[in-house]
């Protein structure tokens, strides 16, 4: 069985959620570390997708938006911001990393320009959406989540797919055992 971790903003593929997976899955989870320009990140993703072709997909945050777009591939969103760049608007200049990169950036520039290329990934975010999609993505949303707050906008597209489970935004490793696994584990 293979993973596709997506991680949120300001981290990395090296974030603590890729290698709980591992533990939890026993499985190989590919964990890049996502640019934050849509069109490159999306055309990465794709490209993984295509190459690897993932058995589940779990995108947590900004990684959670970025999942849901991935058609056709069974996936979990954790507590997904199904609107980044209204939270990006609120950032724009230099920010830094929480998590360490690959190529040992420190920090990234949000620009108007990354925030309309988000806005345009919004504007088209449920065209397309099937009955066969529905059934193969399901959401998990924190009950405390103290940055975004989706379940609701979620389940009005995916309606039954979603579960709450108590916790914040970045769920730790006791609660992506205890919520998070099982949600994945229908999946599969």
């Amino acid at each position: 069985m293979k993973a596709l971790f997506i991680h949120g903003l300001a981290s990395s593929g090296a974030y603590k959620m890729a290698s709980t997976l591992r533990i939890l899955l026993h499985c190989e989870v590919i964990a890049p570390d996502v640019p934050i320009e849509p069109g490159a990140a999306m055309k990465l993703l794709h490209d993984i997708c295509a190459s690897e072709r993932p058995d589940i997909i779990v995108g947590l945050s900004l990684g959670g938006f970025m999942a849901q777009k991935l058609r056709g591939f069974r996936k979990v969103l954790v507590n997904p911001d199904l609107h980044p760049s209204r939270l990006l608007s609120t950032m724009k200049g230099r920010v830094k990393y929480l998590s360490p990169r690959a190529d040992g950036a420190e920090d990234f520039l949000i620009t108007d320009e990354i925030c309309a290329g988000y806005k345009l990934l919004e504007d088209g975010e449920f065209i397309g959406l099937d009955e066969a999609e529905r059934s193969i993505t399901r959401g998990c949303f924190a009950t405390e989540d103290e940055m975004v707050r989706c379940g609701d906008e979620f389940e009005l597209h995916y309606p039954g797919q979603g579960v709450r489970y108590p916790g914040r935004h970045l769920p730790d490793y006791p609660a992506t055992k205890a919520y998070i696994l099982p949600v994945i584990q229908s999946l599969l």
